[in-house]
């Protein structure tokens, strides 16, 4: 009797938890995002140094806590090399964060290449998806205006699914904030589709 009341009380309290891949190519600012978000999120969070921040190989895990949802961040490296480990986490997680460099512009198209084939993946259909265009800091770099056409050039591939352009700068935390509470409404909004991983362990 006590361990299905304790059982039934531990469901009562639990956090709802998603997971969520923060992509995009190498350098483009993902793990500097992901701590930008730690240190928004997390009380007392010092966050590590960006001069010491190198280029992902595997994967960088982080959570956080918004308004009770706890969200798992799996970090993945975007050299392409790596990129075709992506799709073995496509299928667990709960949405997307999609980074792209808006200073670099010798990459865009490649960037852009990148953002098609992983949206074209059955995984991911439905999921909510987050594109942020980073390094809104530095001078001249392209702004969403600029950004938004060369994305939605196949925008048929993105599907019936929430979907949010918006400008960020993960060095000094501008947009993080507003990023991450537009994705986690979505998330909530989605949870019939996907549903917490912790109400799947308790099926």
């Amino acid at each position: 009797m006590y361990t299905l009341l304790h059982g039934f009380y531990k469901y009562l309290i639990q956090k709802d938890e998603y997971c969520v891949l923060i992509l995009g190519l190498d350098n483009a600012g993902k793990t500097t995002y992901l701590e930008a978000a730690k240190t928004k999120f997390t009380k007392k969070y010092k966050a590590m140094n960006p001069n010491r921040i190198t280029t992902t190989v595997g994967l960088n895990i982080g959570k956080i806590d918004v308004d009770g949802v706890l969200l798992n961040f799996w970090d993945l490296g975007g050299q392409q090399e790596l990129q075709s480990l992506w799709d073995k986490y496509y299928a667990e997680c709960h949405a997307v964060i999609y980074i792209v460099d808006s200073s670099d512009r010798d990459r865009v198209s490649e960037s852009k290449e990148t953002f098609d084939r992983m949206i074209a993946s059955e995984h991911l259909s439905g999921v909510p998806l987050l594109v942020l265009a980073n390094k809104q800091d530095i001078p001249d770099c392209m702004g969403v205006h600029t950004v938004k056409p060369i994305f939605n050039q196949n925008a048929h591939l993105i599907g019936a699914r929430d979907i949010m352009l918006m400008a960020t700068s993960a060095l000094n935390g501008d947009g993080v904030d507003e990023g991450i509470r537009w994705l986690v409404d979505c998330i909530k909004r989605n949870s019939v589709d996907r549903p917490p991983r912790n109400h799947e362990d308790n099926l």
